[in-house]
């Protein structure tokens, strides 16, 4: 292994540099990192009124024309209807692949998770490529429906953990490849951000009132293709995430954040077993919503020259533990995560591993004295860019979904154990179930309405 050899370089010069090694790369011009033709994509968004109008935007950003957008809510998308004047306007996606399927090269997801599988399944099969927002997709069985359909067809397709094509996340692999922190055995990561989002516990009385549905949404639209639930506004639009029928709170909207640099650089897929434990939360009165707190252990077994290795994820009100040997000044994040090898650990932040750094400062010291690592993966400008440039190009983005799509179903198992707190759930892949737990596999898909393809 060669090394950049840095003789003397402290901890505080080490962790300045590697902040504006990630400045640098984000700012990288597009006529030198892109090796495509100068054609545009016509691109379609589909629920453009929060995380998706920001996904649109990065693409538009990098020069491809947004030709459509799709939203069942036309004053929630109104803003970015009229950004972009020039796109023609639907209310379903259904209708508008119908109506422009020849005029669209790739789509944008951005709706809540329970629409996901449905909208990327009929994209897939008309040939188009997908950027859909994490994680991917409502249910495993989804996931996997959904992850299959798209390496058949051969489209490109990437997961929206923006993260992954940030600088960092690619330093932390390079570091545990190179044996920065000795053999990992287990990870520690969670999140502790907007407890009383992800659990509605408080609301669940709530959910006998009966609200007339506003008239500028398409509130069957919204629901889609699982069973069918009368109109809250307590879900529509925002607070989705907390109710399980449509979201899959904490875990599903932050693991493919936060899990997303161990699973690249400890090279994990799924777990064999997962153990969850819960906070103030019994699954037969609050099953609507979230937990108030968890802790999800997941096992992973041995692969190639890598060890079993131990994921424990922590959110809400429980939080990621200090580990022996590390500093008292130093800080562990509230959103991040932990690796712990036998020679040290390293410490990251959310997003791409931000911020990471290798503990305790001894070990940092110890490891720098031999330089840093190579540089054995390439930067990307960004994520939009990244997949923009894998369709131009006949490449493979990132995220796509062969690695997203497993991230993403490693959560969504960890969804799943919530509702059988204190059981060991044992996971056999390539059966698709549970082999310990027979009632755990009823949540491993949702039944379809009646005129959607299940």
């Amino acid at each position: 292994m060669k090394h950049m050899h840095i003789p003397s370089l402290n901890r505080r010069r080490f962790l300045t540099r590697t902040a504006l090694g990630v400045t640098a790369v984000q700012f990288i011009p597009s006529r030198v990192l892109s090796a495509s033709a100068n054609d545009r994509l016509n691109v379609a968004g589909i629920g453009v009124g929060s995380r998706g109008g920001a996904d649109v935007d990065a693409v538009a950003g990098e020069g491809q024309n947004i030709v459509a957008i799709a939203d069942v809510d036309r004053n929630y998308a109104g803003k970015k209807m009229e950004q972009y004047a020039q796109a023609k306007r639907f209310t379903d996606f259904r209708v508008m692949l119908d109506r422009m399927d020849k005029e669209i090269d790739a789509v944008i997801i951005g709706t809540p998770d329970h629409t996901h599988a449905t909208i990327a399944l009929e994209a897939i099969r008309r040939g188009k490529h997908v950027y859909c927002e994490k994680p991917l997709a409502h249910t495993v069985d989804e996931v996997r429906r959904v992850t299959a359909a798209a390496r058949q067809a051969g489209v490109v397709t990437q997961l929206g953990n923006q993260g992954h094509s940030f600088g960092d996340i690619r330093r932390l692999c390079e570091w545990v490849w190179d044996g920065a922190i000795g053999e990992v055995k287990e990870v520690h990561c969670g999140c502790d951000a907007f407890r009383n989002v992800y659990s509605q516990i408080g609301n669940l009385p709530k959910l006998s009132e009966r609200p007339p549905v506003p008239e500028n949404l398409d509130y069957d639209l919204w629901i889609g293709a699982v069973p069918f639930i009368p109109y809250s506004p307590l879900w529509v639009h925002w607070n989705w995430r907390g109710w399980m029928p449509f979201g899959t709170g904490c875990i599903g909207d932050w693991f493919c954040h936060v899990l997303d640099p161990s699973f690249w650089a400890l090279d994990l897929d799924a777990p064999v077993s997962v153990h969850a434990e819960v906070t103030d939360y019994d699954p037969a009165k609050h099953g609507m919503t979230y937990p108030p707190g968890t802790k999800i252990t997941f096992q992973f077994a041995a692969k190639g020259k890598r060890r079993p290795v131990k994921v424990v994820w922590y959110d809400g009100a429980n939080r990621i533990p200090r580990p022996d040997g590390l500093e008292a000044d130093e800080q562990l994040p509230g959103t991040g995560g932990v690796l712990i090898g036998d020679k040290g650990m390293i410490i990251h932040g959310s997003h791409g591993a931000g911020g990471c750094r290798i503990a305790p400062e001894k070990r940092l010291n110890e490891y720098l004295a031999g330089g840093q690592p190579e540089e054995k993966i390439p930067r990307v400008k960004n994520h939009a860019w990244d997949w923009i440039n894998a369709i131009k190009t006949g490449g493979k983005a990132g995220s796509n979904f062969d690695f997203g799509g497993p991230l993403a179903q490693c959560g969504l198992l960890g969804a799943v154990a919530i509702r059988f707190p204190g059981e060991t759930l044992r996971w056999d892949n390539a059966a698709g179930s549970f082999t310990s737990f027979g009632p755990a596999n009823a949540y491993l898909r949702t039944p379809y309405r009646e005129g959607w393809v299940s």
